[in-house]
C-alpha cells in the first residue's frame, strides 16, 4: 500500500501557495529533469482531470487522450511534448504565482542577464540568499503585488528549494536561468559545450587579441560563432546575436571581463 508521502498532491488549482506549487512540481517530474514527460506526463493530467471532474470520475481513453492532445496545444508552448515549470506556471495561476510575476518582470534572456548582474552585486557568480531576497522583492514591487517579510521569507526559501541542489543557499546563473522560458534561455544551447577552466582560459587568451583582460562585442561575436561551428550547434544568425546580447548585458560598458564570461561558458568555474 503506498505510503502519504507516495500519494499525488491535491491540485485545488486556484488556492496553490508557492510551497505547494513545488509540491506538486516534484512530486509528477519524478526524475528531477526540469521536465513532466511521459509517463509523469501522463499522471500528472490524470489526476488534474479527477481534480476537476470528481473522484471515480474517470474518463474512457478516447476522451482522455482527446483532453490530453488539448492540454498539450494550450500549454506547451514550445510544442517539445513535454511541460516545463513556467508552462506548469501558466496552468496554475494563483496570488502566490511569482513565476509568472518572474516573467513580467524578465521577458528576456537580455534582461534576465542585465538582472542577474545587478543583483549578484558581489560579482561572485551567484546570487546568494541574501542578494536573493532584494531581486524578489524588487519583482514583486514591479509586478504591483502585496507582500509582506514573512512572505518574501517563503519566496526566498522556495526558490531555493527549487533550485539549490547542493544545498549550499546560492544559485548558480545556469540554475537560476532555468525560471526562463526554454526559447529565451540561450543557456541552455551551450549545455553540451561546457569548457573546463583549462580549456576557458585558452578560448578568452585567443580571443582577447590585445591582452587587455576582456573582450569587445566584436571579439564575442568571432568566439560565438567559432563556438558554435566547432560544436556543430545549429543557431542561426537571428539566434547568435541574441546570444551575443544576452552575454553583453553582463559586460560593464562593452567590456565583457573573463569573469563574467566564465559563468556562462565554464562547467567547473573556480568563482
Amino acid at each position: 500500500m503506498a505510503t502519504q508521502a507516495q500519494q499525488p498532491p491535491h491540485l485545488h488549482l486556484a488556492e496553490l501557495t508557492a510551497a505547494q506549487f513545488i509540491d506538486i512540481w516534484k512530486h509528477f517530474d519524478a526524475d528531477g529533469n526540469g521536465y513532466i514527460e511521459g509517463k509523469e506526463l501522463e499522471n500528472f493530467f490524470r489526476e488534474l482531470e479527477r481534480t476537476r471532474r470528481g473522484a471515480g470520475a474517470e474518463p474512457s481513453h478516447a476522451a482522455f487522450t482527446e483532453k490530453m492532445r488539448e492540454f498539450m496545444a494550450k500549454f506547451d508552448k514550445n510544442a517539445d511534448g513535454r511541460i516545463e515549470m513556467s508552462e506548469l506556471a501558466q496552468l496554475l495561476p494563483t496570488e502566490e504565482n511569482f513565476l509568472l510575476c518572474f516573467r513580467e518582470f524578465v521577458g528576456s534572456s537580455a534582461e534576465f542577464m542585465a538582472a542577474w548582474r545587478r543583483y549578484d552585486s558581489d560579482r561572485s557568480g551567484y546570487i546568494e540568499s541574501n542578494e536573493l531576497k532584494g531581486f524578489l522583492s524588487d519583482l514583486l514591487k514591479k509586478a504591483n503585488r502585496n507582500y509582506d517579510d514573512k512572505k518574501l521569507n517563503e519566496y526566498t526559501k522556495t526558490i531555493l528549494r527549487m533550485f539549490d541542489l547542493n544545498g549550499d543557499g546560492k544559485l548558480g546563473l545556469s540554475e537560476m536561468a532555468r525560471l526562463l522560458p526554454v526559447q529565451e534561455n540561450f543557456l541552455l544551447k551551450f549545455e553540451g559545450i561546457r569548457l573546463t577552466v583549462k580549456e576557458f582560459d585558452s578560448l578568452f587568451t585567443y580571443y582577447d587579441k590585445d591582452g587587455n583582460g576582456y573582450i569587445d562585442e566584436q571579439e564575442l561575436d568571432a568566439l560565438l560563432k567559432d563556438l558554435c561551428d566547432k560544436n556543430k550547434l545549429d543557431v542561426d544568425s537571428t539566434g547568435l546575436v541574441d546570444h551575443k546580447k544576452s552575454i553583453m548585458a553582463l559586460s560593464d560598458g562593452g567590456k565583457l571581463y573573463r569573469t563574467e564570461l566564465e559563468i556562462v561558458l565554464c562547467r567547473d568555474s573556480v568563482l
